[in-house]
């Protein structure tokens, strides 16, 4: 057996390359950005700066949408227990990830995060950072195959999914449109989890700012990704069946405001950007 390493390509760098699809904006990237990370290329910001001069407060919903997905999993594992939770659509890592805040309530839990986002992978390992107690782990799957992702999440993940989970869709239904059938995706993902789990979705919404999202969905879809922002009734209706946890589907910086947090000083425009937490019975 030979010691020396493989050989890469230029024809194996074109293909990363293309997989990363570096040469286009990518919407993890561009909400990395808003985020105000570093994890992307010009092509990206310069897709999202066309997005902030149609709609400055971007990047605040980026910011309300991240601490709701902190304050969210908090809430579970403080005030319900959660101890596994199933992340789907997790992005480009961002300190402090979800494992991180959760095991800081729950050393013990476990978290598996899911993404069929190439450029996720390559971060993956600060998603495996786990507390000694507790498990993280990431595999690599379609939300929009949502048996086979189970599957791989079965096979290769961290979780028991005899017991309950907190399943996160954060920030990600708005790139599943109708015509793929967002809200099967979502039934398909609740039906065979264990009953005590709990769903929680955030999700862009035109309500308060309609031409200014129709704009933004304009420049997600000349650059090749699908946005379709919802009404509340439309993201209302992905609960149906399940159990809504107070205040309801809410203004994201409205959910369970932490002391201090200022959500007055947000109007419902800049947030846009609703979110709910519901119980599997």
């Amino acid at each position: 057996m030979s010691d020396e390493l493989p050989q890469v390509t230029a024809d194996d760098e074109a293909d990363e390359a293309d997989r990363l699809r570096q040469d286009m904006p990518h919407s993890a990237r561009m909400y990395d950005y808003f985020l105000g990370g570093n994890t992307n290329y010009a092509v990206d910001r310069d897709a999202a700066e066309e997005v902030i001069r149609f709609f400055p407060a971007v990047r605040t919903v980026a910011r309300v949408n991240r601490a709701f997905v902190h304050r969210s999993a908090r809430f579970l594992a403080r005030e319900h227990g959660v101890r596994q939770f199933l992340d789907i659509g997790t992005g480009i890592p961002t300190a402090p990830n979800l494992h991180e805040v959760v095991q800081d309530e729950i050393a013990a839990a476990r978290i598996t995060y899911v993404d069929n986002d190439p450029i996720v992978l390559v971060y993956a390992d600060s998603l495996l950072r786990s507390s000694p107690e507790g498990a993280t782990g990431y595999v690599e799957a379609d939300v929009r195959d949502p048996g086979h992702l189970l599957d791989v999440v079965r096979e290769r993940g961290c979780l028991d999914l005899t017991q309950p989970v907190g399943l996160s869709l954060n920030a990600l239904l708005h790139f599943v449109p109708d015509e793929l059938d967002a809200y099967g995706v979502v039934n398909s993902l609740v039906e065979p989890l264990a009953p005590g789990s709990y769903l929680t979705i955030s999700h862009c919404t035109p309500d308060f700012a309609p031409d200014e999202w129709a704009r933004i969905a304009a420049v997600y879809g000349k650059n090749g990704t699908a946005l379709q922002v919802r009404t509340r009734a439309e993201v209302l209706a992905f609960f149906e069946g399940l159990e809504l946890l107070a205040p309801g589907v809410e203004v994201a910086h409205r959910w369970h405001p932490e002391p201090a947090s200022g959500p007055s000083l947000i109007s419902d425009a800049e947030s846009s950007l609703y979110a709910g937490v519901a119980r599997k019975s």
